[in-house]
């Protein structure tokens, strides 16, 4: 049986890391939240650790010195309190996370950390400046879905936001036992009654449980493990590639600066 991965601190021991020390950390963070019908409400965390354990493995091969932190589970859901079991993070709350993770990581030596998000509700960029700033860390931010567009156009027709072609067959590819397929709904979007804020420019969040129906955002019917794959595949290679420039970065170089 293998041993310890020395890149997963869940399973490195100590003399891995004192043998190899990381200067890059990756830090999944999710959300638990209802996905459609069909698929389970850790989606976000399975998406976000899946994709961040694939890429730092990836990326250690290619000699980065990356380390891989344990999932954060809940994210923002402030217009989901009326689901069942969704718990809310305030954006206060995210911010002492991310603060008091950062700190230690920065204590310690390691001032690079990439948090590979898989929410669309968590906003982090007021936080990872104000974060910057008090700990002189370099922070990148990840958001899977926005990652390999190239990939995502070719491999997806309509990809949804939530619960869609997308997260669908990410999830079928990833943890395939955990998708009810035939429960689906079509994930269709209730327009605001306001149309005006619909513009361009324009923006609040929406009450999604009226939004969303079935809480999905795009059908999910069309999905497959094999499309799952291919998009699994594009963002990780994606991902790997930054974290082997960052972790092998200097002071000076720009993104780490």
């Amino acid at each position: 049986m293998p041993g310890p991965r020395p890149h997963v601190l869940h399973e490195a021991t100590y003399r891995q890391l004192l043998k190899d020390r990381p200067n890059l950390a990756v830090l999944p963070w999710g959300a638990t939240e209802a996905h459609g019908w069909h698929l389970p409400h850790g989606t976000d965390v399975i998406e976000a650790t899946a994709i961040a354990e694939a890429a730092v493995e990836q990326a250690v091969s290619l000699g980065a010195k990356a380390i891989l932190l344990p999932a954060i589970p809940f994210g923002n859901n402030a217009q989901q309190q009326d689901q069942v079991a969704t718990i809310h993070f305030s954006t206060a709350t995210a911010a002492a996370i991310l603060r008091d993770v950062t700190t230690s990581l920065v204590r310690q030596g390691i001032d690079r950390l990439v948090i590979l998000n898989g929410h669309g509700g968590n906003a982090f960029a007021p936080l990872v400046r104000d974060v910057m700033l008090e700990t002189g860390a370099t922070i990148v931010v990840v958001n899977f879905w926005q990652v390999a567009p190239e990939a995502n156009q070719a491999t997806f027709s309509d990809p949804g936001d939530h619960a869609g072609d997308l997260e669908t067959s990410l999830v079928l590819h990833l943890q395939p036992d955990l998708v009810e397929i035939g429960e689906a709904g079509d994930g269709r979007r209730v327009p605001f009654a306001i149309s005006a804020i619909s513009q361009p420019g324009m923006w609040t969040p929406r009450p999604w449980s009226q939004s969303h129906p079935d809480t999905g955002c795009g059908d999910p019917r069309t999905a497959t493990a094999e499309k799952g794959k291919v998009f699994f595949q594009a963002v990780c290679d994606a991902v790997s590639r930054m974290l082997v420039s960052f972790s092998q970065a200097t002071k000076g170089d720009s993104p780490y600066l």
